[in-house]
């Protein structure tokens, strides 16, 4: 599998909303066994931001992140990691990124993936929209006085 798109599919898995992705993963028929290497466990990850976003980098704080990892077919390893607390999501994260690395892929980008860039993109649009109504333009009168 691509690395770049194997990184491109964990990212949409890790941003998808938790109850979303548990249903349409658990409406497939994908197959669901596997065995833990590293069953899911929260810890915290710091987060760092930038001045003006491109300026010196800062601590902005702790954020809480499940992690995972498990082994399909013996040998094919899927890690799961995302934000917040929800265990069930990395193990559905992890799994989807095993079972991506088998004759599996194209079946995980159907019934999962694609439906997660959709769901983000109507989001996105929704989000877009909204900033939208809320814009002010700011202007500045001239007096007339040289």
């Amino acid at each position: 599998m691509n690395i770049k798109l194997r990184k491109k599919n964990l990212g949409i898995l890790a941003k998808a909303n938790d109850e979303f992705l548990i249903n349409l993963f658990n409406r497939t028929s994908l197959p669901k066994n596997y065995s833990w290497l590293r069953k899911p466990e929260i810890g915290t990850v710091m987060v760092q931001g930038r001045i003006g976003a491109t300026g010196d980098q800062f601590n902005v704080g702790e954020i809480t992140v499940p992690r995972c990892s498990l082994k399909i077919n013996g040998d094919i390893v899927g890690h799961g990691y995302s934000k917040g607390r929800n265990k069930d999501k990395v193990k559905i994260i992890a799994l989807c990124d095993a079972l991506s690395q088998t004759n599996e892929l194209e079946s995980v980008r159907k019934l999962i993936i694609n439906p997660l860039e959709i769901e983000a993109s109507k989001n996105k649009k929704q989000e877009r929209e909204k900033a939208e109504a809320t814009k002010v333009d700011f202007f500045t009168m001239v007096r007339g006085e040289d």
